[in-house]
């Protein structure tokens, strides 16, 4: 059978390769050319602040003197103001081009919220919702009917006709699962029927149904995580909404921390630059007159040649660190190009920044545990992943609520009428208005019952449990995991805090001893007693030393940033407040208008709620306390109650211990 199959198929494509091309196969096709080829797409584009600074910028400077272009004083609270104010897409130094989907913008939270993954998506599957249908139709039908069945005689007959179908309907569903509907149905009909009382009838009702779940469907927490899906496992409702903006806003504050972290580090390392291009500049003018000096005695023929080649050599070497210092990658000019970015002003615009916030070099204490509770509390990936945690939970809920059968409650009421006229008197006849014979109340109906739908087995319920158990315990895993990471982070900014103060301490000793000995060697050298190897490597030594100290500077304040950063406290360390937009006059006169439909209940028991998502409101930008949990209140220590770990005891649970001495505490920041 396979050979059967297979020898066809071969020889066939060989006769096919025998035929040539027809006339459509060598004809070019018009849009062989165009449909792949590349052009520039035709966008609306408006000018803002970001589209003005690229379009400014000026040549870039490389070996400019600095001290002959126009400061630009900037403290960094305003850096850390000019970033966050002219900002609306959240820059980072990390990347060289922006990436349209990962990029965090301003309007992140606002998208989502506003998304079908937002709260108000959400509550529109309770929103009440109006139909309405209104169909012609024409009938000419031809019938042969039998009208003696004992003489068989037939006759031909058609059905000649016009009628129309009107159907409104009006349904609401509640959070507790009932589905409210009022219709209204009218049917009209115009044919040749000669059994009628009248030629032309309007036929229709008023009904009400009410269908209420009792097992699966029912209650309002259920309803406010599944929503609108029907499917088990899927989840759309209102706290699922909620925690989506939530998490949306969670990511939009790291985005916004990651910033404050990068301006303030490229703000200190420009600071560093500065003081690097200072200290190359002093050792090459202090090279400079080793070296005039040394081909002046070489000129009088009291000198050597070897130690004049040696003084030119330094003098060189340490010019060419001040070019790099200058224009180099990791230069002043670059390094404040890096802040200008963050900053959202042109590469270039004929001034140069200039920092003037002085370094902290005075040793700061962090309260170690007041520090670890906080990080577990205020950092916002652990926040993030709570809101992951609570998601499952509620899925986990509404999965095993799924596993009920379906068993409903259904009750209808309706009003029929029968009319020869659509609207007509009620004084004019019993059938000559349909709505008057609705009206009337005289023809009622009404149907109540129950509906029961089981399936068999409950496999795809019980998946959907074993699933959001799985997720739920995983997400629980993660959290943990986040907190372990965390403390270890924190563990070691903390040592790194401690480290680099030391280093700062150790490396300004170090440059101090290295002025010393250039003072000292110099006067040898002068006196002829050392040779001049001495004093030129005592001269690289003290540049080397200054530099290592100013690095040591900065490294330290940028140690204290990762602190704040690894404890959740950097934006109010940096005094950045996040809040919401300006609201349109549209928005607030709609939520104005909507207020006045909504009345709070005082009493408890009228108030039916799911259990909360949230604890208490929290403020990423609150100063809470780092030190060691006391303070100084009218000359006497008493408690710092700026910071209350959530583990700490109730009041009434306090236990009053006695309050150390000065000599015990320590000083904090």
């Amino acid at each position: 059978m396979t050979i059967a199959t297979t020898l066809p198929a071969s020889v066939g494509c060989h006769v096919w390769d025998r035929i040539g091309p027809g006339p459509h196969d060598t004809t070019t096709s018009y849009h062989r050319g165009v449909g792949l080829s590349i052009e520039y797409p035709e966008v609306a584009e408006c000018a803002t602040a970001v589209t003005i600074a690229a379009d400014a910028a000026e040549a870039p400077h490389s070996l400019e003197d600095p001290s002959k272009l126009p400061a630009l004083e900037l403290t960094l609270q305003e850096a850390v103001s000019m970033a966050m104010r002219d900002s609306p897409v959240i820059r980072s130094l990390g990347a060289s081009v922006t990436n349209a989907a990962t990029a965090q913008t301003i309007f992140d939270p606002g998208q989502v919220a506003s998304s079908a993954q937002g709260t108000e998506a959400a509550l529109s599957a309770f929103d009440a919702q109006y139909s309405n249908s209104l169909n012609w139709f024409g009938t000419d039908t031809p019938r042969n009917i039998l009208i003696n069945p004992f003489t068989q005689v037939f006759q031909r007959q058609v059905d000649e006709g016009t009628s129309a179908e009107y159907a409104s309907e009006l349904t609401k569903r509640s959070a507790l699962g009932s589905q409210f509907s009022i219709r209204h149905v009218v049917n009209y009909t115009r044919n040749n029927n000669p059994n009628r009382d009248f030629s032309s009838d309007f036929v229709g009702w008023v009904e009400a149904e009410w269908r209420q779940p009792i097992l699966r469907g029912a209650g309002l927490q259920y309803n406010r995580i599944v929503g609108s899906g029907q499917v088990p496992g899927v989840y759309n409702g209102v706290l699922i909404a909620r925690i989506n903006e939530d998490v949306a806003l969670a990511d939009f504050e790291n985005a916004v921390v990651g910033l404050v972290a990068d301006v303030e580090q490229a703000y200190w390392e420009l600071s560093t630059a500065y003081r690097l291009l200072e200290a190359n500049i002093k050792g090459r003018e202090s090279a400079l007159r080793t070296y005039q000096y040394q081909k002046v005695r070489l000129d009088v023929g009291a000198g050597r040649q070897d130690e004049e080649a040696q003084a030119q050599s330094q003098y060189y070497q340490f010019e060419a660190s001040v070019q790099s210092q200058l224009g180099g990658p990791a230069g002043l000019y670059a390094t404040e190009q890096k802040l200008r970015y963050l900053l959202g002003m042109p590469a270039s615009d004929g001034k140069l920044i200039k920092p003037t916030t002085d370094p902290v070099d005075s040793k700061v204490v962090f309260d170690w545990n007041s520090t670890l509770s906080q990080a577990l509390q205020r950092r916002v990936e652990i926040r993030r992943q709570r809101f992951r945690v609570k998601q499952r939970e509620f899925e986990l809920y509404a999965s095993r609520l799924n596993k009920r059968p379906q068993l409903d409650f259904v009750g209808l009421y309706r009003y029929r009428g029968l009319g020869d006229n659509l609207i007509g008197d009620i004084d004019d006849g019993r059938f000559d208005g349909l709505s008057s014979s609705i009206l009337n109340g005289e023809f009622q109906e009404w149907r109540a019952g129950v509906e029961f739908t089981l399936p068999v087995g409950l496999r795809q319920a019980s998946a959907a449990v074993a699933n959001a158990n799985l997720q739920l315990q995983r997400e629980r895993a993660v959290l943990a995991e986040t907190e372990l990471r965390i403390s270890h982070d924190l563990s070691d900014a903390a040592r790194n805090v401690e480290l680099t103060h030391q280093l700062v301490e150790t490396n300004y000793n170090r440059y101090q001893a290295d002025l010393r000995q250039v003072d000292v060697l110099v006067r040898r050298y002068l006196d002829g007693t050392d040779n001049i190897n001495f004093l030129l490597q005592a001269q690289r030594s003290v540049v080397q030393s200054e530099v290592a100290f100013y690095q040591a500077l900065a490294d330290y304040n940028l140690a204290i940033r990762d602190l704040h950063r690894e404890k959740g406290s950097l934006l109010a360390y940096n005094q950045v407040q996040l809040a919401e937009g300006a609201w349109g006059a549209g928005a607030q006169r709609d939520a104005y208008e909507k207020g006045l439909f909504l009345t709070p209940r005082h009493d408890p028991s009228e108030v039916t709620m799911t259990p909360p998502v949230t604890r208490r409101s929290f403020d990423p930008s609150q100063i809470q306390s780092s030190g060691a949990g006391l303070m100084m209140q009218d000359g006497a220590i008493v408690p710092d109650q700026q910071f209350v770990p959530a583990d700490a005891p109730a009041p009434a649970e306090v236990i009053e211990q006695p309050m150390p001495t000065l000599d015990e505490l320590e000083l904090s920041e």
